[in-house]
């Protein structure tokens, strides 16, 4: 009554929020738009691509997953940021390598497309195949190879993508694996094994690697697990010793 235009004002408000939708709130509106504005950097995995035999992706673009045009205006570091906060939030293996670095691992894939990689298990080591099928690298066990032949399925496939790697100095990675086989720590100690073997700066590391492909007969297994235990790579996935006393 003292105020009756401050009332017919008050009023008038509550009949617009009535209008709205149930849930409504500028909050909600904004976070919306902030989530559209964002959205478009990933493509949404695997959108575009088919899947092959064995639930793994066939023919996975950069362009499936990432928009890189869109990147194109960031600096390396902030496309590194994205890309690690994006699949940190995902049960996978991912990295983003130094263009130097790729650059070895690729010129020495090309004259080595295959090596034999070791992973560490309760008892013992279990043996995989990894081979370079263009900027693929396919892991599949070396059980499964010697009772399927070639029709054994990859268990684990690392995806490189070098598009971003003459303009921004990066090439980023990303991986699928089979949950049936292999967990992340595992795939994981796999993909670091491939840096370890050709991106190392040792003659005697990457020889190893040249006698798999080219001198076979004089390969030694157990220079990969030494290799590996040198590097302390294994160490994650073995069980804590328990002490007796």
């Amino acid at each position: 009554r003292s105020s009756p235009e401050v009332f017919e004002s008050r009023m008038e408000k509550r009949h617009e929020v009535k209008k709205q939708p149930l849930g409504y709130s500028k909050q909600g509106e904004f976070i919306k738009c902030m989530e559209e504005k964002a959205r478009p950097i990933f493509s949404g995995e695997g959108s575009g691509t088919k899947t092959s035999k064995g639930g793994f992706t066939k023919d996975k673009t950069l362009e499936s997953i990432l928009n890189v045009e869109m990147v194109k205006e960031k600096s390396a570091e902030e496309i590194k940021q994205i890309w690690n906060q994006y699949f940190s939030a995902k049960d996978t293996v991912y990295a983003v390598i130094p263009a130097e670095k790729f650059d070895l691992m690729w010129k020495r894939a090309q004259k080595c497309p295959s090596f034999l990689y070791a992973l560490p298990r309760k008892e013992g080591y279990e043996f995989f195949v990894g081979q370079w099928s263009g900027t693929e690298l396919h892991f599949t066990s070396l059980i499964n190879i010697q009772t399927q032949g070639e029709t054994a399925p990859s268990q684990l496939v690392l995806y490189h993508y070098p598009e971003l790697q003459e303009e921004k100095g990066i090439v980023l990675m990303t991986a699928e694996m089979d949950s049936k086989f292999l967990v992340v720590q595992e795939a994981q100690c796999l993909a670091n094994q491939v840096q370890l073997f050709y991106a190392t700066d040792r003659s005697e590391t990457y020889e190893l690697v040249e006698t798999f492909n080219h001198r076979s007969s004089e390969f030694k297994y157990m220079s990969v697990i030494a290799e590996l235990e040198q590097s302390g790579l294994g160490r994650a996935l073995r069980p804590a010793q328990v002490s007796d006393k």
